[in-house]
């Protein structure tokens, strides 16, 4: 994959492109997954197992805001070839987990694009710590509903 980063792009999403692909990578959570009840926000809260009562845990003390983690499901995009929504979970201030909660398509070939692009715009979310990611190639609908569902799944963590 080849990105060219240069200052702050005009919108969630700036375009990198690929010099080829990876058939045997899945996308984590693709297959099935269920959006949050009506009337939910699709946000939730854990403690951290590893917090104790006290808020601390065997390496020092953490403040009991950094100590919980926090999920939620975007909105779901729809876009030329379907409709994705992925869950975003965060500790504290830091995006720990990218994943699909829903993706439905058009054609086969929708799907297996989406199973190759998907881990790569997961990787690119949780390096740039935030819905500002490059595009992939070939790939840019995909690209843009999948920056566009984390940002709405990271507007209801910061609500």
């Amino acid at each position: 994959m080849l990105g060219l980063h240069v200052g702050a792009p005009a919108s969630i999403l700036s375009v990198a492109s690929t010099g080829g692909s990876s058939a045997g990578q899945q996308a984590a959570g693709a297959a099935g997954g269920s959006n949050p009840p009506a009337g939910s926000s699709g946000a939730s809260s854990t403690a951290s197992a590893s917090a104790n009562k006290s808020g601390s845990t065997a390496g020092g003390s953490v403040p009991p805001a950094l100590a919980i983690q926090r999920t939620a499901v975007g909105a779901s995009e729809q876009y030329g070839y379907g409709v994705l929504s992925v869950s975003v979970t965060v500790n504290g201030t830091r995006i720990t987990n990218v994943s699909v909660s829903q993706l439905q398509t058009a054609e086969q070939y929708s799907q297996q694009l989406a199973t190759q692009v998907i881990p790569m715009l997961r990787s690119e979310v949780l390096s740039a710590q935030s819905a500002r990611i490059n595009g992939i190639s070939g790939a840019s609908y995909t690209s843009e509903a999948y920056a566009l569902s984390v940002q709405s799944a990271l507007d209801k963590l910061h609500a």
